[in-house]
């Protein structure tokens, strides 16, 4: 549990320490320095972000991770959104996408209103950072109750991927045959650039089903307001796990089905493939979050359908209970 000094209160020396800078981690660290909790973020990447991650393409910023995302009225997220929205960080992109089958576009479908960064999605998780003490580069071999790589901690929360958390735990962890059970699907991100746009204007994005290589596409040009000639092609999960020793590998295939789909008439101009070897959560939990003896997990693997508002509200609900001192073993 968070260390209590002997006038009864949190002992800076001894913070909670958050494991992973992505959405969730930050939103967690928010809500415990909220409530007056010392709090240090360490993430083994030299950015926060996540897999609300930004690539900088030919000069211009394009979103390789999360395409979008949602903000219900009802729903804690709503503000944030909407603070990001006020000050420009945020804007909206589109409530309806088109509906594609391996043969082309069939229709459009509409749904929430989907939010974009004019700066990249990761420029929102870099404004959760803001004041936060966050340790870049730092890689951890081991958790356990109390104890990150052997030193003596407070509190800890792994906000990761279930599978990345799992490897961090002895194998006595109680979570252990939670995570187990709790699988992820890899995705290739391949961004396609062209001289000009060569599909149709309002294409916003694509929901592509029984493709063998593409799921979803996004224009990146129409997501981040400059109309750039730029194209985020979503592999499915089959084609993603032929190719993660190599990602360059999905590059044919995907650029292949987009053509097809999209009836573009030649071959993009520069492409890039990133790997997501744990892109999204097969299913969820119920529960917002695990936690047990002083270590929590958290992501959007927890609370609701995968989405970065599910990230965001299990990081803050864990935040917040322990902030409480409410975190409620076994959860």
């Amino acid at each position: 549990m968070t260390h209590i000094t002997s006038n009864g209160a949190p002992d800076p020396a001894r913070p909670v320490t958050v494991i992973g800078a992505g959405i969730s981690g930050l939103a967690c660290a928010r809500a415990l320095r909220a409530s007056g909790t010392p709090v240090r973020v360490l993430d083994r990447g030299r950015r926060v972000g996540g897999r609300m991650a930004t690539r900088t393409v030919g000069g211009r910023p394009v979103d390789i991770g999360a395409a979008y995302l949602t903000a219900p009225d009802d729903d804690g997220f709503a503000d944030i959104v909407g603070g990001w929205t006020e000050r420009g960080l945020a804007r909206e992109w589109t409530d309806t996408f088109a509906v594609a089958t391996a043969s082309g576009v069939s229709g459009t479908t509409t749904g929430p209103m989907r939010y974009a960064a004019p700066a990249g999605l990761r420029s929102l998780v870099a404004d959760l950072a803001a004041g936060l003490e966050v340790v870049s580069d730092r890689v951890v071999s081991a958790v356990a109750p109390g104890s990150v790589d052997g030193a003596s901690v407070a509190d800890v929360v792994l906000a990761m991927p279930a599978p990345q958390a799992r490897r961090l735990l002895p194998d006595d962890s109680p979570f252990a045959p939670v995570l187990d059970a709790r699988a992820f699907e890899p995705v290739i991100a391949v961004v396609l650039c062209w001289d000009e746009r060569r599909w149709a204007a309002d294409l916003h994005g694509a929901f592509v089903d029984g493709d063998p290589d593409v799921s979803f596409i996004a224009d990146d040009g129409d997501r981040r307001g400059d109309g750039a000639a730029v194209l985020v092609v979503h592999t499915t999960a089959e084609r993603a796990r032929r190719h993660l020793a190599a990602p360059d590998g999905a590059i044919a295939p995907a650029v292949a089905a987009t053509r097809r789909i999209l009836g573009i008439d030649r071959d993009p101009d520069a492409v890039f493939a990133h790997r997501w070897t744990f892109a999204r959560p097969a299913d969820n939990g119920d529960e917002p979050y695990l936690w047990h003896d002083g270590i929590g997990v958290c992501g959007d693997a927890w609370g609701g359908p995968t989405a970065v508002r599910t990230a965001w509200s299990s990081g803050d609900a864990l935040g917040r209970a322990i902030g409480a001192g409410a975190a409620t073993p076994g959860r």
